[in-house]
């Protein structure tokens, strides 16, 4: 019988990556089970692939972190872009116990290594040029934060992670010609009174290709047509820092307040880091119906079923919508019933309401058609 690392395995080289005879792929890996690293390399060499493997640690990354300057961040660029320019794919492999771990590092070391090696490296080479997938591990800090045992916790993250994402694709196609045919979305729940415009913009199908866990459909909101109020009921880390409640107030696109419950200050900084970072660049709608809950890791928290997300910051290159940012911050706002409910239009039509769609042709995407 296959095992869970083995299943999880395939899907990532085979489905996410389709990994093809002779071509090179990047593990890039935080303190993950040698075990699950074992079965990737094998399914890697099994199909006639060659895996490369770069491992890390926490708290040697957060000391890296502490001493970086633009030298420093511009060295890492100079040894690793050459090296992601050279691989046909790239597997990022998260695990860290402590998501805290750099909570106190300064702000501006941060912003230096994400605009010096972050965006040369991974927002422009790796996500352009290679076929990537990110996965976050599971590990007792996450259950901790899911608040369920660890034994508990691992079956829903095996559940997420090797669903049937084909199935999914599928089901997803209803969804962006919906969106991609739609000109204004209007967005009503307890705190937040939205309305945007995506007309003319692609929407794309995140189905276990680039993430696991994976289920969204997003595109790119039209930069200055976003107006209204957004409070953000799922709580959000950036950068090891948690925010809670966070509520942008917004007009002609641009953030002109923002306070949350805790950290406002340090919000309004991250806010500040540049011209872009008080736009938006990304809106999606989320819809794995294993994930009902947060637990603070985002690659988890944005695919929750009967949530959406408006990112500040940098646009994605498929849904360009002209903002560029170092900043990319994936913030949740989610329309179950224990969220508060509330309502979703595309042109004035009813398309999801407390959650679930509520439009015929998009019932395919509720949590259960998809299990």
């Amino acid at each position: 019988m296959i095992s869970n690392y083995e299943k999880l395995a395939k899907t990532l080289v085979n489905y996410s990556c389709k990994v093809q005879k002779g071509e090179k792929v990047l593990i890039e890996q935080k303190e993950i089970d040698p075990e699950f690293i074992i079965a990737l390399i094998k399914e890697i060499r099994a199909v006639g692939g060659y895996p490369f493997i770069v491992s890390e640690n926490e708290m040697i990354s957060r000391e890296l972190l502490f001493g970086t300057d633009e030298i420093y961040a511009k060295l890492k660029t100079k040894y690793m872009l050459p090296v992601m320019k050279d691989m046909d794919a790239y597997i990022g492999l998260r695990g860290s116990d402590n998501i805290f771990e750099n909570s106190d590092v300064p702000s501006e070391q941060k912003a230096l290594n994400n605009k010096f090696y972050v965006d040369p490296v991974h927002f422009k080479e790796r996500v352009n040029n290679t076929k990537w997938v990110l996965l976050r591990w599971p590990n007792a800090s996450m259950a901790q934060n899911a608040r369920l045992s660890t034994k508990a916790f691992e079956k829903i993250f095996f559940n997420v992670c090797t669903l049937d994402y084909s199935k999914m694709d599928k089901a997803m196609d209803s969804l962006v010609t919906f969106m991609q045919k739609t000109d204004k979305v209007k967005i009503v729940s307890p705190n937040t009174n939205l309305t945007f415009s995506i007309k003319g913009q692609p929407a794309i199908k995140c189905s276990g290709s680039s993430n696991i866990p994976d289920g969204e459909v997003f595109t790119g909101p039209i930069k200055h047509s976003i107006n209204g109020v957004i409070t953000y009921n799922i709580p959000t880390l950036y950068d090891g820092i948690r925010f809670d409640n966070v509520s942008l107030t917004i007009k002609d696109g641009k953030i002109i307040k923002a306070v949350s419950s805790v950290n406002s200050l340090k919000l309004n900084s991250i806010l500040d880091t540049d011209e872009g970072s008080r736009y938006f660049g990304e809106f999606a709608i989320g819809v794995n119906p294993y994930i009902n809950e947060p637990i603070l890791d985002i690659l988890f928290d944005e695919k929750m079923c009967g949530s959406f997300h408006l990112t500040p910051g940098n646009c994605y290159d498929e849904a360009y919508n002209g903002n560029k940012s170092a900043i990319h911050w994936d913030m949740v706002h989610c329309q179950l019933p224990e969220y508060g409910g509330g309502e979703m239009y595309f042109d004035d039509v009813l398309i999801r309401k407390d959650g679930k769609f509520v439009v015929k042709e998009l019932e395919v995407l509720n949590p259960e058609f998809l299990i």
